[in-house]
């Protein structure tokens, strides 16, 4: 592996948490600073706030913004309530899924239950709706509006995405494209907050389109990369067979009658370890049709490379974070 390629990853992190800081330090001090009398809400919150924060979507909001000359000051209450509204959509999404733990943590719904979480993920709502619509009334009424409108179409369209996850669960015939096509509604988020911080920094329709669109392309390429990760970790390869659909690059194997006897019985197993996963990587990972994968992720990344040529600033971040998506598959 390339030293500078391995960096990669970690780079877009970085860069995302440090554009992020400042509406992640105001969201976390309005929760935190709520008067909640029942003492296990309030704990939860906490620990929520505590543990978790969303780096990716607050930090390409900055980014947007800044890519079109605008100032950085004007994000960062937006940006809160966003933040806050995708915290209310993680917290349902764990609870549908029944996913108790990520990245070595418990989730909300892992400590505190269904019931606790799920009204945590209500508070949190409301709490980025009062707070999106307080910081709109500061901007024109043509922003205003725009923000409204592409906030509500992002949600409405995560949460179709969600739908089609949920009625799609255990179809082991469920085909690879059809599962393109749900990850690409989970990419909603990313081009609305693009088109957002944009418009925020006084962008022209052009710069609003292109970094629109860039967005959902990012968005859904991070989504199939955390696609082939998935295969790799056993906890959540087993909780994605019981509760959810299988990562794509399981989809595509499964479409080989060999390989998919072999993958179903590694899954039924009641406990998959890494040797497991590693197993079904083997089986999965050098399939043709993941190879042509691989190549339109890279045409895609090629594209939208020529297009950030119409943005002001930010074109090395914006194709840095583009080729981090393609980090080790």
């Amino acid at each position: 592996m390339n030293v500078d390629k391995r960096k990669l990853a970690e780079e877009a992190g970085i860069i995302l948490t440090k554009r992020s800081a400042k509406a992640y330090k105001k969201a976390k001090k309005i929760i935190l600073s709520e008067e909640i009398r029942c003492e296990i809400i309030r704990e939860a919150m906490h620990y929520f706030m505590q543990e978790w924060h969303d780096v990716k979507h607050p930090g390409l909001l900055a980014i947007a913004c800044e890519a079109v000359d605008g100032n950085l000051d004007n994000v960062n209450d937006i940006g809160a309530a966003l933040l806050l509204l995708l915290s209310s959509a993680h917290i349902h999404d764990d609870i549908i899924d029944q996913s108790k733990n990520k990245e070595g943590k418990l989730t909300l719904f892992g400590k505190f239950g269904g019931d606790i979480a799920l009204l945590v993920g209500d508070a949190f709502l409301f709490e980025g709706l009062t707070l999106l619509h307080h910081y709109c009334e500061k901007l024109s009424e043509q922003k205003k509006k725009a923000i409204i409108d592409l906030t509500k179409s992002a949600f409405f369209e995560i949460g179709c995405g969600e739908a089609t996850e949920a009625i799609s669960r255990k179809k082991y015939d469920l085909s690879p494209k059809e599962c393109l096509e749900y990850l690409k509604m989970r990419a909603a988020v990313a081009e609305a907050v693009m088109r957002i911080g944009a418009i925020i920094g006084n962008g022209n329709e052009k710069e609003i389109e292109i970094l629109g669109h860039y967005g959902r392309t990012l968005g859904w390429l991070s989504a199939i990369r955390e696609e082939f990760i998935d295969v790799f970790e056993p906890d959540e390869l087993k909780n994605r067979y019981t509760h959810e659909i299988l990562p794509l690059p399981i989809l595509y194997g499964l479409q080989d009658k060999p390989k998919k006897e072999k993958i179903i019985g590694i899954l039924r197993k009641k406990k998959i370890t890494e040797e497991d996963a590693y197993t079904i990587a083997e089986l999965v990972i050098d399939a043709e049709e993941i190879q042509k994968l691989k190549s339109n992720m890279q045409t895609l990344i090629k594209k939208e490379k020529e297009l950030l040529k119409n943005i002001r600033q930010n074109q090395g971040t914006l194709e840095m974070l583009l080729r981090s998506t393609m980090e080790d598959l």
